[in-house]
């Protein structure tokens, strides 16, 4: 059971947790188990370490480094010393992480070894960064986190919290190719957890375990692992997607509960012998992140056996807004293209350009309004301002509601193109291949992928003289932007369809490869 009063603030939790039920295992991670109690004391060392390196009250620490149980004593830790945890997107290319580490002006880093070397080569461009942790260890010149954790006081700060403070900063795709800052408030997350708690997705019971797989630069990665210890539930935490690995922690670790993206659940029905294992502790799985096919909704539930549910949700939401119930997926009802219905206190609306509401059945972009709505986006009041009026926040989805008040996706007013989850602006692309020295122009667009749900293509027109191949363009790219980011193909055109102001039709160019899709994303 959530009780949002007990536990007003994310710091709270452990503290909470750790009186009533303090050995009762919080975190299971490659087969090493953290209680509650010791949850608590660890983000305790944490914190005291932080104040003593100079952390101040709404200050930004980094966080690099693959899904570990030590990511949660560091956001609880830099939450109980009113700082906010910026976990970086650890697929991100060397010149994107140098840029989110300079944008978010953390002084402290905590990075794995997986990625000592990539931090290694930005430091000199990231001047606020005066101390970098190494989780892992073994670093000649960084301090090993194991001792330095051990070495700071016990005791918790106990600082005064405030709801309106910033406690988890996750970098989005930035319409003009540079990632924003999402601030996400312990005031978004308790109206998340008072919401979630109505619903039964959310629901867990005392001990249950309850698979956290999604990547935790992601909000569906850290919702779970948040969701877990506010019930007392254990949060089984999985470093990196591998299917088998998967299923093997299902059967292992009794698994009852949780996410996984569509393109994951796709791997997971294709794995050899998945028919033949055992999910009868399996209770309900919920997915969201990006559309799923339902060809695929029905395989999947006739293999695990157990109840679905989706949600759909941003960032900038903290990952709330509609939900669908485990028993309007009958395929009898109708509504396996819907993503549900909105969350209970929250208003969700579609609205044509000028702003007003369209009729039931027609499509308009997708407003949400709910206490989860961010505060903003760091830094960027323009983009703040225009993301969100009078509590509204602008999706960017364009969808409609049907006659029974579920809601449709159709398309996407704004160009993000959605793949296994992931962002990707196109505009985040071009910039990256504009400095091709063989690329004259180049439009991105996403297109449908049955794998992926869609997949980034580049439309490029050459230099005179040259013929860049697709492969030299999509090397090119993976040395400055993310892989995800990359194009998996490239077409070559003599000319992109523009406006008379001159900005590139996208529309135009996705029609051929869409006109025969009922719904217009991945």
């Amino acid at each position: 059971m959530i009780d949002v009063k007990a536990m007003p603030f994310l710091a709270d939790i452990p503290r909470h947790q750790a009186n009533i039920r303090g050995e009762a295992v919080a975190i299971w991670f490659e087969d090493q188990e953290t209680s509650y109690a010791q949850l608590d004391a660890r983000s305790n060392h944490v914190a005291n370490g932080l104040l003593a390196a100079g952390v101040k009250p709404q200050d930004r620490v980094a966080y690099l480094g693959k899904n570990m149980d030590v990511f949660y004593e560091i956001l609880f830790g830099a939450n109980k010393t009113r700082a906010a945890l910026a976990p970086m997107n650890n697929r991100l290319a060397a010149p994107e992480l140098q840029f989110v580490l300079s944008d978010s002006q953390a002084e402290v880093l905590f990075v794995a070894r997986d990625y000592y070397e990539l931090i290694e080569s930005i430091l000199p461009g990231c001047p606020s960064l005066k101390t970098v942790i190494a989780i892992d260890g073994g670093h000649s010149d960084w301090t090993d986190y194991a001792p330095w954790r051990g070495a700071q006081n016990a005791a918790d700060p106990k600082l005064p919290h405030e709801g309106n403070d910033d406690v988890l900063q996750l970098y989005t795709s930035g319409t003009t190719g540079l990632p924003k800052g999402v601030q996400l408030t312990n005031n978004n997350f308790a109206s998340f957890f008072e919401q979630a708690a109505a619903l039964i997705w959310a629901h867990y019971e005392v001990g249950d375990p309850v698979l956290d797989a999604m990547p935790l630069f992601h909000i569906a990665g850290v919702n779970i692992g948040l969701l877990s210890f506010i019930q007392g539930a254990k949060a089984v935490i999985l470093r990196e997607i591998h299917p088998v690995h998967i299923l093997d922690l299902i059967e292992q670790q009794k698994i009852c509960h949780g996410f996984l993206v569509p393109a994951v659940i796709l791997m997971l029905t294709q794995t050899p012998g998945v028919r033949e294992r055992d999910f009868s502790s399996y209770k309900i799985m919920s997915y969201g992140a990006s559309p799923i096919a339902e060809s695929l909704l029905l395989e999947a539930a006739d293999i695990f056996g157990c109840q679905f549910t989706q949600v759909y949700g941003l960032t900038e939401t903290v990952g709330g807004g509609t939900y669908m119930l485990p028993e309007a997926h009958d395929p009898a009802r109708g509504k396996l293209r819907s993503c549900g219905m909105p969350y209970p206190d929250t208003q969700i609306k579609c609205v044509d350009e000028d702003g007003t509401e369209v009729p039931q059945g027609e499509v308009g972009e997708i407003l949400i309004k709910s206490g989860f709505v961010m505060k903003g986006y760091w830094n960027r009041p323009d983009a703040t301002a225009a993301a969100v009026k009078d509590g509204w926040f602008r999706s960017g989805d364009a969808g409609y509601f049907d006659e029974d008040g579920f809601l449709y996706i159709h398309d996407r007013v704004k160009d993000m193109i959605v793949t296994g989850g992931e962002n990707v602006y196109p505009a985040e692309v071009e910039n990256a291949l504009f400095g091709h020295p063989d690329i004259a122009d180049v439009a991105v667009i996403g297109v449908p992928d049955e794998k992926w749900g869609e997949a980034v293509k580049a439309i490029i027109i050459p230099k005179p003289g040259t013929t860049p191949s697709e492969a030299d363009i999509i090397t090119y790219a993976k040395t400055r932007i993310a892989g995800y980011k990359c194009p998996k193909s490239v077409d070559v055109v003599e000319a992109l369809p523009r406006n008379a102001s001159g900005k590139v039709l996208r529309r135009q160019l996705r029609e051929p490869y869409w006109k025969d899709v009922k719904r217009r994303v991945g």
